[in-house]
C-alpha cells in the first residue's frame, strides 16, 4: 500500500500553481457556510440526524465558478466547498446540546444563552475541530489512501472533476432544492396536508407513521438500505415491541416518570405518549451503550492513529516540502490548541473549569481522531457524534458532580463541555472529508486548514443567531422542532446530578444495545431508530428502498456517485432552507396569513399522494448514473 501512496497522482500536480485561495472562493465558502449551516441546524433540531453539505457545496461552487463566471478553476471551486461545508458540520455540533440550555430556561433552572456565549463555545470546538485534525492528516489522509474511502471527500471530487467536461450535475442539486422547497411550503407553509400519516393499531395499541418530507427521503438514499433498515429496526423494537409490552405488561401500574396509570396516559394521548414518557428513556441507555461500545471497539485504531501523528508531526511543512503536503506548522497548532483552551477556562462567558477544560483536551482529540476515522469508512452523515457527546457528558457529569460544581452551574457546565466535544467531533470529521477532495485534486491543505478555520469563525458567528430565531418562532422541544438529540442530553445530566434517572429504563437500553452489538449489528443506527419517532425511521427507509432499488437495477454498488445522490443532497438542503424562511415569517407574525388549513385540507391521503410524488421524483433523477462510470475508473486508480 505505502509504494501505492507514493505513485499516487493528483489531478492537480504538485509543481503546477493554479488559483485556490482567492477573494472569489473565500466569499461565495462564507455564504455558503452560513446557508448550510441554518439549513443544517433546522433539519437535525426537527429529525435529529444532520447531513454533510459538501456535496452540494461542491455542486454550486463548481455551477457558479465554471458556468457563470466563466472560470476554468478546480482547486477554487474545491476550496468554496471547503469553507462551505464547514458551516453545516460547526452547525451539527452545536444544535445536538446547546438547546439543552434554552429548555433550562424555560423551566427556570438557568437563564437563556446569550449570543456571546453560543458564539464562544461554537468559536472554540470549530477552531479546535480543526486544529486536532491537522496533526492526523498524514496518518489518515495520505498513509490510509486506498484504505479508507472516505466517501463524501471523493464524491466531492468526482462532481468537480465532472464539472471539468460540463456541469449537468448541478441540475439535479437545483431540481431537489426548488422541489423539496415547494413540498415543504405545501406540507408546512400552506398547511393543506399533514406532514404525518398515521394509522392506529389497536390491537397492538400501537401506531405506524410516516412523515411527509422530502429531506427524510433524501437522508435514507444518502444512507443507503442498510443504515436505514437498521435504524428502521429501533423504530419497530421501540413501536412494536416495547410499547406493547409496556401498556400490556403494566395497564393498571404507575410508573415513573409518569403520574398516571400506563393505560390511562395509552388512552388519553396515544401510543406516543408512551414513547415519550418511557422508550426515550430506553433509547437514551441503548445510545449511551452504543457510544461507549463503539469508543472501546475504536481504541487500538486511536492508539494507531495518534502515534502515526505524533510521527507525522516531524514530517509535515519543511522547507524542501512539496505544495501539496504542506500543512500548518505544528508550532502554530500546538500554540492554537494552548490558547483556545485557556480561553475556555478563563472566558467568565463560558461556563467550564480548568476540570472541564482538561477533560475537552482528552476527549476532544481522542474524539477528533475517532470521528476523523469513522467518516472515512462511512461518511459525515452517518458520523456518530451523539453518541460519543453521550459518553462525554455521562463521564464529564459525574465528575463535575463529584467535585461539587453542582445545580444548574454544573448542569451548564456539562452541557458547554458536551458541545466543545461535539463541534470537534463534527469538525475533525469534515474537515478530513475535505483534505480528502484535496489530496485527489491537488490543493495545498494549509490553505484548506486555513478555508476550514474562516468557516468555522464565520458560522460561529451566525449560529447563535439562527439558534435564538428558531427558539422565537417554535420553541425547542415542540413539535415542530423536537430537538431530540438535545433533549436527550438534557435528559442525562438531569438524571446524573439530581440522582433521579430511572435507570430500570436505561439499562433495559443498555443490555439491548449488548445484545445488538453481539449479533453483530451496528449498535448505533438501531438505537438511534430506538430513540427517534418511528415516523421519521419509516420515510427514511423509504428513501433506503429506493436506493437499494435503483442500485439493483443498475447492478451499480456506489454510495456516492449518480444524480440520485445529488438530487437528494439538493432536496435536504431546500428543504432546511424554506425552513429559516418559515421560521422567519413566523417570528414576523406572517405565517398564519399562509395557513389554508381551515378551507382546503386534503388530510391523510393527500399526505400518501405527495409521499408517492416525491418518490416517483427520487427514482426520475436516481436513474441518470452519468458519472457512475468515471467514479468506477476513479476508485480502480
Amino acid at each position: 500500500m505505502g509504494e501505492n501512496n507514493k505513485e499516487f497522482k493528483p489531478y492537480i500536480p504538485a509543481e503546477k500553481i493554479t488559483p485556490e485561495f482567492t477573494f472569489t472562493s473565500i466569499f461565495m465558502g462564507i455564504i455558503l457556510a452560513v446557508v448550510f449551516g441554518a439549513a443544517n441546524a433546522y433539519l437535525g433540531l426537527r429529525v435529529g440526524m444532520t447531513v454533510s453539505a459538501s456535496i452540494p457545496a461542491a455542486v454550486i461552487s463548481m455551477g457558479v465558478i465554471r458556468l457563470i463566471m466563466r472560470k476554468d478553476s478546480i482547486l477554487e471551486s474545491n476550496m468554496v466547498q471547503t469553507v462551505g461545508s464547514a458551516g453545516e458540520s460547526l452547525a451539527a455540533g452545536a444544535i445536538f446540546t446547546m438547546p439543552a440550555i434554552f429548555l433550562w430556561a424555560k423551566e427556570g433552572v438557568t437563564e437563556s444563552p446569550s449570543i456571546v456565549t453560543i458564539t464562544l463555545i461554537s468559536l472554540c470546538g470549530g477552531i479546535l475541530g480543526v486544529l486536532f485534525m491537522i496533526p492526523l492528516r498524514n496518518a489518515l489522509i495520505v498513509k490510509e489512501h486506498g484504505v479508507l474511502p472516505y466517501p463524501e471527500g471523493t464524491a466531492c471530487a468526482e462532481v468537480l472533476l465532472a464539472g471539468e467536461e460540463g456541469g449537468s450535475s448541478a441540475k439535479a442539486v437545483f431540481a431537489g432544492m426548488g422541489l423539496a422547497s415547494l413540498f415543504k411550503f405545501i406540507v408546512d407553509g400552506f398547511k393543506i396536508i399533514p406532514g404525518v400519516v398515521t394509522a392506529n393499531i389497536k390491537a397492538l395499541k400501537t401506531e405506524l407513521s410516516a412523515e411527509v418530507y422530502p429531506a427524510l427521503i433524501g437522508v435514507g438514499y444518502i444512507c443507503g438500505p442498510k443504515i436505514a433498515s437498521y435504524m428502521l429496526a429501533g423504530g419497530l423494537l421501540g413501536w412494536f415491541v416495547f410499547i406493547p409490552a409496556i401498556v400490556t405488561f403494566g395497564a393498571n401500574t404507575v410508573l415513573y416518570p409518569g403520574t398516571d396509570t400506563i393505560m390511562n396516559i395509552y388512552l388519553e394521548n396515544g401510543a406516543s405518549a408512551i414513547w415519550s414518557y418511557y422508550i426515550r428513556y430506553i433509547g437514551a441507555g441503548m445510545v449511551a451503550a452504543g457510544g461507549i461500545i463503539s469508543l472501546i471497539k475504536s481504541m487500538p485504531l486511536i492508539a494507531t492513529t495518534f502515534v502515526g501523528a505524533m510521527k507525522g508531526m516531524k514530517e509535515s511543512g519543511g522547507a524542501g516540502t512539496k505544495r501539496t503536503e504542506k500543512d500548518l506548522n505544528m508550532k502554530v497548532v500546538l500554540a492554537g490548541v494552548a490558547a483556545i483552551i485557556l480561553l475556555i477556562w478563563l472566558l467568565p462567558q463560558i461556563p467550564v473549569s480548568l476540570i472541564g477544560a482538561i477533560i475537552i483536551v482528552i476527549f476532544g482529540f481522542f474524539f477528533g481522531a475517532v470521528s476523523s476515522r469513522m467518516v472515512g469508512l462511512v461518511g459525515s452523515s452517518n458520523n456518530p457524534v451523539s453518541g460519543m457527546a453521550i459518553a462525554t457528558l455521562l463521564f464529564a457529569t459525574l465528575v463535575l458532580k463529584m467535585s461539587g460544581d453542582t445545580g444548574s452551574h454544573g448542569m451548564v457546565g456539562a452541557i458547554s463541555i458536551g458541545t466543545i466535544i461535539c463541534i470537534v467531533s463534527c469538525m475533525a470529521g469534515d474537515t478530513s472529508q475535505d483534505l480528502k477532495t484535496g489530496f485527489l485534486l491537488g490543493a495545498t491543505p494549509k490553505k484548506q486548514q486555513i478555508g476550514e478555520i474562516i468557516g468555522a469563525i464565520v458560522s460561529a458567528f451566525t449560529i447563535g443567531g439562527v439558534l435564538i430565531l428558531l427558539d422565537k418562532a417554535w420553541g425547542f422541544g415542540t413539535t415542530e422542532l423536537a430537538a431530540p438529540q438535545a433533549t436527550l442530553m438534557k435528559m442525562i445530566v438531569e438524571g446524573v446530578m439530581n440522582g433521579n434517572l430511572p435507570w430500570a429504563l436505561v439499562f433495559i437500553g443498555i443490555f439491548t444495545a449488548i445484545i445488538v452489538e453481539i449479533l453483530e449489528i451496528p449498535v448505533l443506527p438501531v438505537a438511534i431508530g430506538l430513540y427517534l419517532p418511528l415516523e421519521l425511521s419509516t420515510t427514511i427507509m423509504i428513501g433506503g428502498i429506493i436506493r437499494w432499488f435503483v442500485d439493483k437495477k443498475s447492478e451499480s454498488k456506489n454510495k456516492d456517485a449518480g444524480s440520485g445522490i445529488l438530487f437528494c443532497s439538493g432536496m435536504i438542503a431546500g428543504e432546511g432552507l424554506v425552513g429559516i424562511i418559515l421560521a422567519i415569517l413566523a417570528v414576523a407574525g406572517i405565517d398564519s396569513k399562509l395557513d389554508l388549513s381551515g378551507s382546503l385540507n386534503l388530510g391523510t391521503v393527500g399526505g400518501i399522494i405527495l409521499l408517492v410524488v416525491m418518490i416517483a421524483c427520487v427514482f426520475v433523477f436516481a436513474k441518470n448514473k452519468k458519472t457512475s462510470s468515471k467514479k468506477k475508473e476513479s476508485s480502480e486508480e
